[in-house]
């Protein structure tokens, strides 16, 4: 028996996979009753102040698509830059960025909150270079971040979607 013929016991296990999905109530994201449809276009996301601020309010933009009145959606987000790489001569050459994004998802005509949380994540860059260098290494660096922690954020908005309906 090679390796492309399925087991029987492979089989099988797939079978009670799909059945126990689809019985336990599993509803795509994006599908017709997911929780995607819901916030599609329905989330006014807070003015940004900062340039993290607009990375992040646009990836969340994308993700949910365009501005709109039901939910409005506050968040601040909070990086912290810490020294990684030192040299024996005390020389910093790689740096973190730890980042967290705490969120509030209201709705817009009670004012009642749908859901709220905390997300975090980490990312680097590189001072061996130019002084040009490292300046871009770090704004990419931000840009990456902020971009990560508002696709979280928008994960943990979809997944209490279906109690936002």
């Amino acid at each position: 028996m090679s390796w492309r013929d399925p087991s029987r016991r492979a089989a099988v296990a797939a079978l009670a996979t799909l059945l126990a999905v689809g019985a336990c109530g599993f509803t795509p994201v994006y599908g017709p009753q997911g929780g995607g449809t819901a916030l599609f276009g329905q989330v006014r996301v807070a003015d940004p102040r900062t340039q993290d601020d607009f990375t992040f309010m646009r990836q969340v933009q994308d993700r949910l698509g365009p501005e709109g009145s039901r939910y409005d959606l506050a968040y601040r987000l909070t990086v912290a830059v810490v020294p990684q790489a030192i040299t024996p001569d005390e020389v910093t050459t790689r740096y973190s960025l730890n980042g967290t994004a705490t969120y509030q998802l209201t709705d817009s005509a009670s004012g009642a909150r749908v859901t709220e949380g905390q997300v975090s994540n980490f990312t680097s860059y590189s001072t061996v270079g130019t002084t040009i260098a490292t300046t871009a290494g770090e704004r990419d660096a931000r840009a990456r971040l902020t971009t990560m922690l508002a696709d979280q954020v928008v994960t943990r908005l979809l997944a209490a979607a279906p109690a936002a309906r």
